[in-house]
């Protein structure tokens, strides 16, 4: 299977240091997701990095999102641009675009789509933290929108190793393509 590159873009999503600091194996993932990143590169593919943030106060944060509300009090006290910063190892390079979002899809609150289509883009490949989270959310939407997803399951991690295999062995097949890093370098 040729993969077309022209209309694709990788997606590399909540690399942040603060998340990365809640997984036990975070030099795993962040081993991989760096190749990725460099696979991409050499292929044209442009990057795009998704982080999540707020303003400071946290002013989006509402008291019915079960998910942030808990968390509001820390994240109105944090200082945001250090939350956002990415991880210095996979860090994008002078002209990759960066997106803030809001919530736990890429698309909600952020201006990806408006980013996705000034690139002509109609492919994701998708990496990043939590399978159970931005992947999950970020890949439903992007289904529901039309894009072609893969997801690169060794690309992903989730504090729950086994919801992340149910995720990506048994849920995401059915809306994506998943792969190995490996096997999508050689596509």
């Amino acid at each position: 299977m040729e993969q077309n590159t022209q209309n694709t873009a990788l997606l590399v999503m909540d690399m942040q240091v603060g998340i990365l600091a809640m997984l036990p194996n975070a030099e795993t993932i962040l081993d991989k997701v760096s190749s990725a990143i460099a696979t991409a590169r050499s292929k044209n593919i442009p990057v795009i990095y998704v982080v999540v943030g707020f303003r400071q106060g946290a002013p989006e944060i509402s008291i019915n999102n079960k998910s942030f509300s808990a968390g509001k009090e820390k994240f109105s006290n944090m200082d945001m641009t250090a939350f956002m910063q990415v991880h210095g190892s996979i860090a994008p390079q002078a002209g990759e675009v960066t997106v803030i979002k809001r919530r736990v899809s890429a698309f909600t609150g952020s201006d990806l789509e408006v980013v996705l289509r000034s690139f002509g883009i109609q492919h994701l490949v998708l990496t990043g933290i939590a399978t159970s989270g931005v992947v999950l959310s970020t890949l439903r939407e992007a289904a529901d929108k039309d894009y072609r997803v893969t997801v690169l399951a060794d690309c992903c991690a989730d504090g729950d190793e086994e919801v992340h295999r149910v995720l990506t062995t048994k849920i995401f097949p059915r809306q994506a393509d998943v792969h190995a890093l490996e096997e999508w370098q050689k596509i």
